[in-house]
């Protein structure tokens, strides 16, 4: 397997970003749900801490993602998807672009609001993004977790579309971006 995408598949670097952030979406997703369940003390700090050093790395991982494609464009959407289903593919991968940025800088902007510092698993903080200010923090909380359902629907359809396409179209789509797959 080439590391560059080819006209028929995705290279190996495109592939191994999108698993680390499938992977990382699920942690992220684990988290919260372990951490809205817990009550203030040090493990919530620390799984908060965790989750915002998960945060800060899919925000990374969607940048490099989306420059590698500008360098290694993507393979061509099969022929024989019709005009609305190329249109909805592509709006589909726009808006996991743009809910994989807004989401973890809803995060950021978020903890700076509260006055919580974001580090990257403590090797380094981050700027505060915004001062304190209790206002916008309370608006961010309902903003973060709005933009964070989104991207699970989102994320929801693209899965559905790609098992779609292995099942019922019968067609590369999934097995292109899958590791370890001869296709080509």
């Amino acid at each position: 397997m080439t590391l560059r995408n080819t006209p028929r598949r995705w290279g190996a670097l495109a592939q191994l970003l999108h698993w680390l952030v499938v992977l990382l979406i699920i942690a992220q997703f684990t988290l919260a749900t372990l951490f809205d369940d817990l009550p203030a003390g040090a493990k919530k700090l620390t799984l908060l801490a965790r989750h915002k050093s998960i945060g800060i790395t899919i925000l990374m991982l969607a940048l490099l993602r989306l420059v590698w494609r500008t360098r290694s464009p993507g393979p061509a959407l099969p022929d024989t998807l019709k005009p609305y289903e190329r249109t909805l593919a592509r709006l589909t991968h726009v808006l996991l672009y743009v809910f994989l940025f807004a989401v973890p800088l809803s995060g950021w902007l978020m903890s700076s609001a509260r006055g919580f510092p974001v580090s990257w698993f403590g090797f380094f903080q981050l700027p505060d993004l915004v001062p304190k200010n209790k206002t916008l923090y309370e608006a961010l909380v309902e903003t973060h977790e709005t933009l964070a359902w989104c991207l699970y629907a989102i994320v929801f359809l693209h899965v559905v579309a790609a098992l779609k396409h292995h099942f019922i179209h019968k067609d590369d789509v999934l097995r292109r971006m899958l590791p370890f797959n001869r296709s080509r």
